[in-house]
């Protein structure tokens, strides 16, 4: 599955929960509990691929799902340059410490592994739109 494959299926089962939440009067602050990893497990056991064995995408006490991605990862599926005859399909635009550039044969992947920064509360709460598209708008290049 390519990164704008990901990100459209993605964004619209966000849109599902966001808007089944607002019909029911959540506020800013019910829904961002309602994404707190431990309840996503439970109640939106679709939402991630993760969820089936409980298992957390991060190594991180309280985990917040609202987010998945960064609004930081930058990427193109038709690559955005060669590095020594690799071709970069994704990056950090933050240049994060706790991210590093992963080369896969001949493709460079940004690895956001060790970055726990969108899973934060107080970053979604920096971020916060009830549209996932509008929130990451710039990761597309």
């Amino acid at each position: 599955m390519s990164y704008g494959e990901w990100f459209e299926q993605h964004a619209d089962k966000h849109k599902k929960i966001v808007d089944k939440l607002v019909s029911r009067g959540y506020t800013k602050e019910q829904i961002l509990e309602y994404f707190e990893f431990e309840n996503m497990v439970k109640a939106e056991s679709d939402f991630c691929p993760l969820y089936k064995d409980n298992k957390k995408c991060h190594d991180m006490g309280e985990l917040n799902c609202y987010l998945c991605a960064c609004p930081k990862f930058r990427f193109d599926d038709k690559g955005i340059e060669k590095v020594d005859n690799k071709t970069k399909y994704s990056f950090c635009a933050i240049e994060s410490k706790d991210g590093e550039q992963g080369v896969y044969g001949d493709k460079i992947h940004q690895n956001c592994s060790k970055c726990t920064v969108p899973h934060h509360k107080e970053y979604v709460q920096k971020k916060f739109d009830l549209d996932f598209r509008e929130i990451m708008r710039e990761c597309s290049l």
